[in-house]
């Protein structure tokens, strides 16, 4: 049997004793994963209380046996999120012993894919300017030289992308922790100095099996020569990879690679870019406002700066779902940078998979999108962040939950401490019905992020829509709504001020008969002088049992191109609603079929 087997979205690596969880490590016991080790070893056939005694304790080691073969037991369940009622993976067989039920694969995909390309991090350099304003300027370095090093051997070699080596900033975890964590062969460190006539960086390549130093060297450079700078530490780190491959696939790459354009030539514009993007990521109504005036400033200085251009579409995407534009306002100003970016240079991935959104969001124009997105996925089909648009973008909104799923994991699989795709991909779970599951993936997130409200929300979404399922079936379970408020409200707690998660608690409220709390909230809204997205109005209507007034706020929603609509298709509380003659209008306003 190989050493790594996979089952459902669990990865058990037996010869190294850990358990990965979408590509995270799962922390259990020795003892727990020595039973799962044996389940594993032969699926589908008991294996007995006694056969496990024998492995885990020697015949001249006193234990309470009943009591610690149980206790290991329910800590492999606990770390599983099995049941022994409703068991997905481990059947107890009472007196006997015990039976692996789901299905196995072995090898799996992603003990495959690692075995085909060698796995590298690039951890964020360190700052060594004594000025914590230049934070943005070692974290751009770090991001520019992942993003290099992911373009020069992309077939043999996989690098994890930049979200999830952020994670690993100002850690003090040694290098084999980290290896084993994320699952790499080599990781590069790294420092830098930067002032107005010298950028100076340091890096090293260390291999985590043998914690052996392959490379390092020292750079120096005016900051007018950045991007060659960038250039050479990414050739000088990977032609040092002693993997089967990849020098030969480097020297084809950078062949291809000498004609390509530099991404500005003016040095202050690509200054007013970085900061911008370091800002743009946190989300925040008051980040965002500064960050879009850093991105029209590096678009100022150099109009031909297509990768600034790409940043502003995108930051107007996310101003326009977030609410804090009218949608349809923000769409509109935000098509023409993406238009602009991919005219100046039609190279660039990333800004085909915002643009297809734009087609998506502004238009409903599904054809276009479709074409702008095979057309992203063909100039980069292992990025990250085309793979989470093309879930999000083409396959979700028609009701392709699989295969939106199966692309969120994809993009885990190099990026697997992204909270945002993990967020997704939890959403994309309840859309496809799996509530279990997506419970599950929320935990996950919990561990990455303890003060996340995603989790929680995820949570509530989960048990309110199991209540709400109960309840047609005329078993209501007041547990399963008091878990749906409860996760909701702690949603609401750690993201204060943001409007689309109080609707949601609305929505529950209203759907457990909580209905004079759901007013409140409906009041609320009502006299916010804030724009309020349509659909924050329309979800607690209809949670309400208030019909009419949801369509009519529904489809306002439809005409102001808010995006929370998009699963209109997957949407499991619009199933009561789909025979209404009102549901097919909005389907037809947004040029979809049921």
């Amino acid at each position: 049997m190989t050493n790594i087997v996979r089952f459902d979205c669990y990865e058990a690596d037996l010869a190294s004793g850990q358990l990965y969880k979408h590509g995270v490590k799962v922390k259990l016991r020795d003892q727990s994963f020595q039973v799962l080790t044996s389940l594993l070893e032969r699926p589908g056939q008991v294996t007995t209380r006694e056969e496990l005694r024998q492995r885990l304790w020697r015949d001249d080691v006193f234990v309470d046996f009943d009591n610690s073969l149980n206790t290991a037991v329910a800590r492999l369940r606990e770390a599983l999120c099995d049941s022994a009622e409703q068991p997905r993976f481990i059947q107890t067989l009472p007196k006997r012993g015990y039976r692996f039920i789901a299905d196995i694969y072995a090898p799996p995909p992603a003990a495959a894919e690692r075995q085909r390309r060698a796995r590298l991090v690039v951890l964020p350099f360190l700052n060594l300017s004594g000025d914590p304003a230049q934070e943005y300027f070692s974290d751009a370095m770090t991001d520019e030289v992942i993003t290099a090093l992911a373009s020069l051997a992309p077939e043999k070699l996989a690098v994890i992308a930049r979200t999830t080596a952020m994670h690993y900033k100002r850690s003090h975890k040694d290098i084999a922790r980290i290896g084993r964590e994320l699952g790499v062969d080599y990781i590069v460190e790294g420092a830098l100095r930067h002032s107005e006539k010298q950028v100076a960086i340091n890096v090293q390549l260390i291999q985590t099996s043998s914690q052996a130093h392959l490379f390092a060297k020292k750079y120096e450079a005016e900051p007018r020569d950045i991007f060659h700078l960038q250039s050479s530490v990414a050739q000088d780190i990977a032609t040092h990879i002693d993997f089967p491959g990849i020098a030969d696939e480097v020297q084809k790459r950078l062949t291809w690679a000498r004609g390509r354009r530099k991404p500005t030539e003016n040095l202050s514009a690509y200054n007013e870019y970085i900061q911008g993007r370091h800002l743009a990521e946190r989300l925040i109504p008051e980040e965002m406002a500064k960050a879009k005036q850093h991105f029209e400033d590096a678009i100022g200085r150099d109009p031909k700066f297509a990768m600034a251009h790409m940043a502003l579409a995108d930051l107007y995407t996310w101003l326009g779902y977030k609410g804090y534009m009218r949608p349809r306002d923000a769409y509109s100003i935000g098509v023409t940078y993406a238009l602009r970016a991919v005219e100046i240079d039609d190279t660039l991935a990333e800004a085909h998979a915002v643009l297809a959104g734009y087609h998506k969001q502004l238009d409903y124009n599904w054809p276009a999108a479709e074409r702008e997105m095979e057309r992203a996925l063909e100039l980069n089909c292992r990025s990250p962040f085309v793979r989470f648009c093309h879930a999000l973008v083409t396959l979700m909104p028609h009701n392709r939950i699989d295969e939106a799923v199966a692309e969120l994991q994809g993009a885990l699989e190099s990026d697997p401490l992204s909270v945002g795709t993990r967020c997704w991909l939890g959403i994309m779970l309840l859309l496809g019905r799996e509530y279990d599951r997506g419970i599950d993936e929320a935990q996950v997130m919990l561990e990455l992020e303890p003060n996340s409200c995603w989790p929680p929300f995820i949570t509530g979404i989960a048990y309110r829509q199991k209540y709400f399922e109960e309840s047609i079936r005329g078993n209501v379970r007041p547990d399963f709504a008091e878990k749906a408020i409860a996760g909701h409200r702690r949603a609401v707690e750690l993201a204060p001020g943001a409007e689309h998660l109080l609707a949601w608690l609305g929505f529950a409220l209203g759907v457990c008969g909580r209905k004079a709390e759901a007013h409140a909230i409906l009041e609320q809204f009502q006299k916010s002088e804030r724009y309020i997205l349509p659909t924050n109005v329309a979800h607690v209507h209809l949670g309400l049992g208030e019909i009419d007034a949801a369509f009519e706020w529904f489809d306002r929603a439809v005409e102001e191109r808010d995006q929370n609509m998009m699963p209109i298709l997957s949407y499991a509380h619009f199933d009561p609603l789909r025979a209404d003659s009102r549901f097919a209008r909005l389907l037809r306003k947004m040029k979809l079929q049921a």
